[in-house]
């Protein structure tokens, strides 16, 4: 009896599409903010929930993002088990940022993003990828948890 036969094999792919050469750099949280600017659907930021993922290098330049989720109004899911496979899948990454909007077009955390995002920390803490900042993003601007002192 093999193995092969009875029980199926995982397999994880992750796509590098190098479209252009320019690296980004994230020295600040407005640095990062202009990035995931870039990758927000301007059509939706007002009315859809989205978490997206920023992984980066030692150097922290951006090697890579990935939409987490996609929720409504109110709301998106956040698994940390989801974020933690695309990063550790993501060769080099050392270091997240995470980046969700409000519709609301309010920029203030919720208990729920304070306790998300501290079992994030957590679980990057024993995994040794640092979770660098979460950012909330709206149409207008942006709050860095990191630069409030909530990270």
């Amino acid at each position: 009896m093999e193995a092969n036969n009875y029980i199926p094999e995982i397999t994880i792919e992750v796509k590098v599409n190098r479209v252009g050469k320019q690296k980004f750099k994230v020295m600040t949280s407005g640095m990062a903010y202009e990035i995931l600017k870039m990758i927000y659907d301007e059509g939706t930021i007002e009315w859809r929930e989205e978490m997206i993922l920023l992984c980066l290098n030692r150097s922290n330049t951006v090697i890579g993002y990935y939409k987490v989720s996609t929720g409504g109004v109110s709301g998106t899911v956040v698994d940390p088990k989801v974020i933690f496979t695309l990063a550790l899948n993501t060769p080099g990454t050392t270091g997240i940022i995470l980046s969700h909007n409000h519709p609301s077009g309010n920029t203030k955390p919720s208990d729920n993003d304070i306790k998300i995002t501290n079992r994030i920390k957590q679980c990057g803490v024993l995994l040794e990828i640092a979770l660098l900042d979460h950012l909330i993003i709206t149409s207008e601007g942006y709050i860095s948890f990191s630069d409030e002192g909530i990270l």
